[in-house]
């Protein structure tokens, strides 16, 4: 158990305290590796360090990945960090996606109400928050250069094998709650895999050295 350090909101510090990342098998590990060890690298050479979480739709796991990216970053105080989602098409952040990171303690709220809504999703009372929408990878909204492209889909892995201006490309694939959409664990299912993002995301920030 990793203890709770001040800053995010209460209920987001409760939620990181109950995660345990001695939980992820030894092999998940080594397929976290290549993003601890990008991110550990710019670190030590005190550079910006711009992660880009690419799925097909932008619309479930990597804003669930950008969000509690952007979250450990803060809350191990690894600076200059800044997060960032994309997809291969654009359609919208699916709202249970959503709803799962404000039942986990984010602060959400819509700025638009339109097909592809933006939202802000706040992790800190003095921190800005994270604008959340689906966007494709030319977004002007995400980085040109100078960034890892972290693959969160294995649809998006297998049909991206070059990400333009990207430094380098993680995959880091994880199973769609999508496939349980209108079900009854539907529920069950996206909070399962927001706290396996978080739990990764929480391994990953918590061995970075600075």
């Amino acid at each position: 158990m990793i203890t709770a350090k001040p800053g995010v909101y209460e209920a987001i510090a409760n939620q990181v305290a109950a995660l345990d990342p001695d939980n992820i098998p030894a092999e998940r590990k080594d397929t976290l590796q290549p993003l601890l060890d990008f991110i550990q690298a710019k670190v030590k050479k005190k550079e910006a360090i711009r992660l880009n979480f690419i799925c097909t739709h932008n619309s479930r796991r990597s804003h669930l990945s950008q969000v509690w990216a952007q979250a450990m970053a803060f809350y191990f105080g690894i600076e200059n960090v800044q997060c960032y989602s994309a997809g291969t098409e654009s359609t919208a952040l699916f709202p249970v996606a959503a709803k799962t990171l404000e039942e986990s303690g984010f602060v959400i709220r819509a700025l638009s109400e339109t097909s592809n809504p933006v939202y802000s999703i706040k992790f800190a009372e003095r921190e800005h928050p994270v604008i959340g929408f689906s966007k494709t990878l030319d977004h002007d909204f995400n980085p040109k250069t100078g960034f890892a492209a972290v693959m969160t889909c294995s649809q998006a892995d297998a049909g991206c094998p070059f990400i333009a201006g990207a430094e380098v490309r993680i995959p880091v694939t994880y199973e769609d709650p999508k496939a349980f959409d209108n079900s009854p664990q539907q529920a069950e299912k996206y909070r399962e895999r927001s706290l396996q993002i978080a739990t990764e995301m929480l391994y990953i920030f918590s061995q970075i050295k600075s």
